[in-house]
């Protein structure tokens, strides 16, 4: 069986993914679910955080834990901060996972690849609040009645401010993470403009393994059994 590391998005923490680990766990997998620094229970930690600061944050579970031949996911955001580790730990993963994930190259911030009018406002707003920390804008609030309404409250309740200098900072890659295994998971379950076509496209085109999955953006809350059956499937086909 697998060992996964799954990596949450932006504003949210590790307890967004707790009922997928228990899927998993129930097909025999080892699963960590770590929480970004400055976000979830660890929302009151740290100032200045930056995507290397993520980085570290998943580094540091990796070591600690002693992992290796590691099944990385990265989802959203978190894409961003996958990137980085698998780039600095190839030897530690077996399969990079994109789950309707940004995929940056060397060089490029989280504010390359999102649309300006959604980061521009973000920045804005931790400037005006002064700690650096933009909280989840309307536009990406979830409307009501894609699940009940007490689930939708508990999920949004968690969301904490995000930092915004995770979105600004370049990230640096040596290249090695172009040699790993990798695969692309897209959510076609949306109706907006897809700002995630684009690197399912380029997964495409380079060959990765590729899935869909007909739920929203947030594919662990929308449909959690579904997704711990395609993890599992992945993680199948890549042993």
């Amino acid at each position: 069986m697998a060992t996964f590391v799954i990596v949450h998005g932006g504003w949210g923490g590790g307890w967004e993914w707790t009922s997928v680990a228990r899927k998993l766990r129930q097909h025999g997998h080892e699963v960590f679910t770590p929480t970004l620094t400055g976000l979830g229970e660890r929302a009151h930690l740290g100032s200045g955080i930056g995507l290397s600061d993520h980085i570290e944050d998943v580094l540091a579970v990796l070591a600690f834990e002693e992992l290796s031949d590691v099944v990385l996911c990265g989802q959203s955001y978190g894409g961003m901060v996958v990137t980085g580790v698998a780039d600095r730990r190839p030897d530690a993963v077996r399969l990079l996972v994109y789950l309707d994930a940004f995929v940056p190259r060397d060089g490029q911030a989280l504010a390359d690849l999102a649309p300006a009018e959604l980061i521009g406002p973000l920045v804005e707003t931790a400037a005006s609040r002064g700690d650096g920390r933009a909280p989840l804008p309307p536009a990406l609030v979830m409307p009501e009645g894609l699940i009940s309404e007490p689930r939708r409250a508990s999920y949004l309740g968690r969301l904490q401010p995000h930092p915004i200098a995770t979105m600004t900072e370049p990230l640096e890659l040596s290249g090695d993470v172009e040699a790993l295994p990798r695969a692309y998971v897209r959510c076609t379950g949306k109706d907006e403009v897809d700002p995630f076509a684009v690197f399912a496209a380029r997964a495409r085109n380079e060959g990765w393994l590729y899935r869909e999955i007909d739920t929203p953006h947030d594919l662990q809350l929308f449909d959690p059994d579904g997704t711990a059956a395609l993890l599992h499937e992945l993680a199948t086909a890549q042993a």
